[in-house]
């Protein structure tokens, strides 16, 4: 990687995921390419920033071509909810966008990191111990553009010769920046909470557990999937990576030993509850750590005493 374009730069993932390629590779190597007009100051103030639409392919292309782009980091989509409210939409920006980037790279031969999701498994997945190559059939926009996206991915390596890499994220959690639009959001939500009111309202029901992810170690998977040797590489595309599985409950007993008073009740979104019922519990993410030798650095509690620290020192200093 000597020159990189992040798409989606401004959203949860993209504004760590910037950051920490800026640290590696040198602020002017890494374009963050963002939707919005006005970016977070750390993105925009830190490196170069371009406007993007990913569903414009001609302006993409541009670029990529005028900066000597050899690495694409497609981040840009609709999340889970989000997809189910403006499903026309988010097949245009999720499979669109991702075709218009996979063709560039063909073109100007680029490698191509695609996040996919827990969320492209379905209600026939097996829940616990998700194998890595399993039945799928999401029954979602947002899981139909993920396991799409897999395969278009495997397609253009092996028609191609794209150089394609993904991984299966779960829930992720960060300090950074809101959620936008995700089923596992309650999951940062509740820590924004917790701090501030001392109570908070899950919209998931007790006992729905998920695979979750804290966000330096989203980060790590990403770069280190990236620069791994191509030649141990069989599954390329969609590994399941996870780090920890816990229900919101248990999320909420972990944040009660650090906040004793804290206090946690529900109030069910039907959409978002539905489409955390279709998601497996915990994934089997072997593969990952045999082919590139995954390995997650955060648990439950480590990850809870981060946020924690991170969270109120932001709240003392506002």
């Amino acid at each position: 990687m000597r020159k990189i374009l992040i798409t989606g730069a401004t959203g949860q993932i993209g504004t760590e995921l910037t950051k920490a390629l800026r640290a590696r590779y040198g602020a002017g190597n890494v374009i963050a390419g963002g939707h919005r007009r006005e970016p977070p100051k750390t993105v925009r103030d830190a490196g170069p920033f371009v406007a993007i639409d990913v569903t414009h392919r001609q302006a993409l292309e541009k670029i990529v071509a005028e900066n000597h782009v050899d690495t694409i980091f497609h981040l840009a989509s609709l999340l889970s909810a989000d997809a189910e409210k403006k499903p026309g939409l988010a097949w245009e920006v999720n499979m669109g966008g991702l075709l218009n980037v996979l063709e560039i790279a063909r073109m100007h031969g680029c490698a191509v990191f695609f996040p996919s999701s827990i969320g492209a498994f379905g209600p026939l997945t097996p829940p616990e111990n998700t194998p890595q190559d399993t039945i799928q059939h999401p029954n979602t926009m947002y899981g139909i553009t993920k396991v799409s996206g897999e395969l278009l991915c495997d397609y253009y390596h092996q028609r191609f010769g794209v150089d394609t890499r993904g991984v299966r994220y779960p829930g992720l959690i960060s300090h950074e920046t809101p959620p936008t639009g995700g089923t596992t959001d309650y999951a940062v939500h509740i820590f924004h909470a917790a701090i501030k009111d001392r109570r908070y309202d899950c919209f998931l029901k007790e006992g729905t557990r998920l695979d979750m992810m804290y966000m330096p170690d989203a980060i790590k998977g990403a770069i280190d999937l990236m620069e791994a040797d191509s030649r141990r590489l069989i599954h390329r595309n969609g590994y399941n990576i996870t780090a920890m599985s816990f229900s919101p409950e248990d999320l909420a007993a972990a944040i009660r030993k650090r906040i004793p008073d804290f206090v946690m009740n529900y109030d069910i979104d039907p959409v978002r509850q539905a489409i955390a019922e279709s998601w497996p519990r915990h994934m089997d993410d072997s593969v990952a750590r045999r082919e590139w030798d995954w390995q997650p650095e955060y648990d439950l509690d480590a990850m809870v005493d981060d946020m924690l620290e991170h969270l109120v020192k932001k709240t003392e200093m506002t």
